[in-house]
């Protein structure tokens, strides 16, 4: 597990690949966002945007999200404060998407001096590295003697 003074500015992690299967994209769309370009393969080829089904933009960021877990094990847990994502081409039934994240900042708490607000840039890809998702978040990281404090 990473704790904040295990992590720099600058630092990158690459995630595994994670395939998007048809069932699960429809699963989800009908789930969550049931709209026709990501719930009906035949209608969503008419779509002006995006003349094919593609996959939830959410969909697409829960993804992302499992994949942040597997390749930055933060102590704690990856516990957001806020996030701002853009969503740059569709995601495909195939597609095997993997994030690429980096650190850009990290502003440790005066009130607080365990803990500080790290901030990464991810980019999700595609299979043929085209950008699918971008995103720029804030989580809140501990520093290993404050993680060790809290279990005595």
């Amino acid at each position: 597990m990473l704790y904040l003074d295990d992590l720099s500015v600058g630092q990158r992690f690459i995630s595994n690949r994670y395939e998007m299967r048809l069932e699960e994209i429809l699963q989800f769309a009908k789930q969550y966002d049931p709209q026709s370009f990501h719930t009906d393969t035949e209608a969503a080829k008419q779509h002006q945007i995006f003349k094919g089904l593609a996959a939830s933009g959410w969909h697409t960021s829960a993804v992302c999200m499992r994949l942040w877990t597997e390749c930055m094990p933060i102590a704690n847990g990856l516990v957001g404060t806020d996030s701002h994502v853009r969503w740059l081409k569709p995601t495909r039934a195939g597609d095997q998407i993997h994030v690429e994240v980096e650190i850009t900042q990290i502003r440790r708490s005066k009130s607080k001096p365990h803990q500080a607000i790290v901030s990464y840039h991810t980019e999700a890809l595609n299979q043929h590295h085209e950008l699918l998702m971008t995103s720029d978040t804030n989580i809140v990281v501990f520093s290993k003697v404050s993680s060790a404090a809290s279990t005595s």
